[in-house]
């Protein structure tokens, strides 16, 4: 096997794969001895019938699509160790050809983590924050206007980010966490028992401006939670057991500390400490 890699300007990463004919055509024959196994061919038991003949009546597409099968990951973790890759996705794969006989090449996108550059955030934020620093005596602020003005600065500590840290996000991220937003709008639109469709009619976009709509809000997602972990690793935030015990065992609901207490769900409660630990350091600054 030999591949080629290639890294595209937004860090999508090419590896273009080819595998030797002798390679493919064992792994085919293996997949033709499993199918003749499994066929049932008129006027033999079952599993019993010649391998040629078996091979003859079976669509090529299909022992293809076993082959195919095995390879692909086969291949691919070989390509990934061989470039000493740290992917962060499954990847997408393409088939570029594929014949019997000849070597085959597929075409396999995938993506690292984005390296992230912070700049001086530190005084871009202390900027922005400066004029809500300022206090005016003898005006109280009631409870709701105090969360608003938290919410608002909270805003403002996110846009500062965005717009002073650069990275590029890879086209396959922002694409993957748009079909996660589609998922979950279907599954609410379902639940109401409307069809996307009709919601969109509803609310007057057309999918295309919805599409553009969560394209953006992906992007600055997933970049704010790269710049958020980033930070957090330059600050050398760590969260505790007890702090992720502490949080299962303040929900008041057994059924749900439960669902809580697996390595999974601790693993997302650590994230979600440490995210708002580095957001409660960025309001102090």
């Amino acid at each position: 096997m030999t591949s080629a890699l290639n890294k595209l300007p937004d860090g999508t990463i090419e590896l273009t794969i080819t595998i030797p004919g002798k390679r493919v055509s064992k792994l085919y024959d293996q997949a033709v001895q499993r199918l003749t196994k499994a066929a049932e061919v008129k006027g033999f038991r079952k599993g019993k019938a010649p391998k040629k003949l078996v091979e003859e009546g079976i669509n090529k597409s299909k022992i293809y699509e076993e082959v195919l099968k095995e390879l692909i990951p086969q291949v691919y973790v070989e390509a990934v160790k061989e470039h000493k890759l740290t992917p962060i996705v499954n990847p997408k794969i393409q088939v570029i050809s594929a014949e019997k006989d000849k070597d085959w090449q597929i075409l396999a996108l995938t993506c690292e983590l984005p390296k992230v550059k912070l700049d001086d955030y530190k005084g871009a934020v202390r900027k922005a924050l400066a004029a809500e620093k300022i206090w005016t005596p003898g005006k109280e602020e009631d409870k709701e206007k105090k969360q608003e003005k938290e919410e608002n600065r909270l805003r403002k500590v996110f846009e500062v980010l965005l717009e002073t840290v650069k990275l590029k996000v890879p086209a396959m991220l922002i694409e993957d966490e748009i079909n996660r937003m589609l998922s979950r709008l279907l599954e609410q639109t379902n639940r109401l028992g409307l069809t996307v469709e009709q919601y969109l009619g509803s609310v007057g976009k057309t999918s295309e401006q919805l599409r553009t709509e969560y394209r953006k809000t992906a992007e600055e997602q997933i970049k704010l939670e790269l710049i958020l972990s980033t930070i957090a690793e330059e600050q050398g935030i760590k969260i505790k057991d007890s702090e992720v015990e502490a949080m299962i065992k303040a929900t008041p609901d057994e059924k749900a500390r439960q669902a809580l207490d697996t390595p999974a769900q601790r693993a997302y409660i650590r994230q979600i400490l440490r995210k708002r630990a580095v957001i409660d350091n960025l309001l102090k600054l």
